[in-house]
């Protein structure tokens, strides 16, 4: 076996290096302390994705399903019908977000169309029971899968809250001014980006827990009356409608003609007139 013996020499030289090393880690512990840039002060923070990453290669992990969709339904009493869809649907627990209505015209009882915002859970019964407002023509529905799109906003979320919160401890700590400006300055950036996110949270978890269904109500055009008379009394009445349209326009042409016909008299009888005078002044040959 080999000895080693060290020599005073290298014992003092490993002792320096250890002092130089220790003053290097405290310089930089100090740097984030105060005098660090805002780059400095933004630290990676530091997420547990292990359990996310084993849901998602599990096929364990919650889908979050947006469901829009429209239903069209031909009713008796479109305007009626509506009502009874506003209140099938508040009594889900679910709200009206638009409606637009028509009043009956051009042969038909009105129309109507609602948007509706359904409990996702309860859209089947919620269905089922418009299906009995009429006669159902058309229903389409269509679902997207948010859930990755909601688990990334959480994430950021979480990041965001907890790197405000760092910063936050810094800025107590801050003992000049440029740190102060500095720290406030990505404080207030953070906050603002927070608080978007969030909304984009909120507008989500709206869409996944209440669906989306646009109520289509209309009515059949009623049948036109018929063009001519069914039976006797009906052709009676007809013909005396007739008669009576008739003398009546004659009445209202000679009203219009009257003052003409009179015009016309004068001008004949003038004429006449000065015939016959011309007519009595001629010697006889």
């Amino acid at each position: 076996m080999r000895h080693i013996h060290r020599t005073p020499a290298s014992l003092a030289a490993v002792f320096a290096a250890a002092i130089l090393l220790a003053g290097c880690s405290a310089g930089a512990a100090d740097s984030y302390g105060a005098g660090g840039s805002s780059a400095e002060y933004d630290a990676p923070v530091a997420v547990d994705g292990g359990e996310q990453a084993d849901e998602a290669s599990d096929g364990t992990a919650d889908r979050a399903l947006v469901i829009t969709g429209s239903i069209t339904i031909t009713a008796d009493d479109p305007i009626a019908a509506a009502e009874k869809a506003t209140a099938i649907t508040a009594a889900a627990g679910g709200r009206v977000d638009a409606r637009q209505q028509y009043a009956p015209r051009d042969g038909d009882a009105g129309r109507a169309t609602l948007t509706l915002r359904i409990p996702a859970s309860a859209l089947e019964g919620v269905r089922d029971q418009l299906a009995e407002l009429g006669s159902v023509d058309e229903t389409l529905t269509d679902s997207v899968d948010v859930g990755t799109e909601q688990r990334d906003l959480d994430t950021r979320i979480t990041t965001l809250r907890a790197s405000i919160d760092r910063y936050t401890g810094w800025l107590a700590d801050a003992d000049t001014t440029k740190d102060l400006i500095e720290l406030e300055s990505a404080i207030s950036e953070r906050q603002n980006e927070l608080e978007s996110l969030e909304a984009q949270q909120r507008a989500l978890a709206d869409s996944v827990a209440m669906s989306t269904i646009t109520l289509e109500l209309r009515s059949q055009a009623l049948a036109p009356p018929p063009e001519g008379p069914t039976d006797f009394w009906s052709a009676v009445a007809a013909g005396w409608a007739s008669f009576v349209g008739f003398w009546s326009a004659v009445l209202v042409a000679l009203g219009m003609g009257l003052p003409w016909l009179v015009l016309v008299g004068v001008v004949i009888a003038v004429v006449v007139w000065i015939a016959r005078r011309a007519g009595r002044s001629t010697p006889a040959s």
